[in-house]
């Protein structure tokens, strides 16, 4: 997950017994500015298994291109945005500046910064932060008639004004992760990780009236 951004053409972690009794959003370590984590190829990976994306697809928070590379290795086409630089597709763009998917663009996949940690967690709500972010996501996808794909922590989705909101667009599929993704290794420093995700796939073609499928994959 890295900055949130839109695009280019709108202006338009010790182990051990310990480490199970960490409250649920702290993970022991300072958080990295601007929520920026890597996405592991597997969790992309995961995603491509399950369902079909439409190319090109838009990455609004793109960080240093780990998520966008596994898309175009998928033969996908791939337009990354960020709103940090960081040396992989266009830097500088605020997503929630962003009126519409980019041209040519009807599919959108990005894991969110979440902002629970640091400077960011204590002047945000890191829930209110994700459903702002989710909400806009899903504006644009029923404005451009696309489909959206959101990497998310269970526990969040579980929420009552979570599930409302996701509830609210035309959700097509639930891939749920068995295994749990390790965000970043420091040796046997590392913190066993914490939290279960899912992606969450909506799909304009998909009946609102239609419940969504539910997957694993690990």
């Amino acid at each position: 997950m890295a900055a949130v951004a839109t695009g280019p053409d709108n202006k338009d972690a010790s182990v051990g017994l310990a480490s199970e009794f960490r409250p649920i959003h702290i993970s022991g370590y300072d958080r990295l500015p601007h929520d920026f984590y890597p996405t592991p190829d597997w969790v992309t990976e995961a995603l491509l298994k399950h369902v079909t994306l439409s190319s090109p697809v838009w990455e609004p928070c793109c960080g240093d291109g780990a998520m966008a590379r596994v898309l175009e290795r998928a033969g996908l086409k791939v337009v990354a945005t960020d709103l940090v630089d960081r040396g992989f597709g266009r830097g500088g763009v605020d997503f929630f500046e962003c009126t519409a998917f980019p041209a040519d663009c009807r599919t959108m996949v990005t894991n969110p910064p979440y902002g629970d940690g640091g400077e960011i967690g204590r002047s945000t709500n890191a829930s209110l932060a994700m459903q702002k972010f989710v909400n806009h996501a899903l504006n644009l996808t029923v404005r451009a008639n696309g489909k959206l794909a959101l990497l998310v922590r269970f526990q969040w989705m579980a929420g009552k004004k979570a599930s409302t909101l996701i509830s609210s667009g035309p959700l097509s599929r639930v891939v749920v992760l068995t295994k749990r993704i390790q965000w970043f290794d420091n040796g046997e420093s590392t913190n066993v990780a914490q939290h279960h995700h899912a992606w969450l796939f909506w799909d304009c073609r998909h009946g609102r009236l239609l419940p969504p499928s539910l997957v694993f994959s690990d």
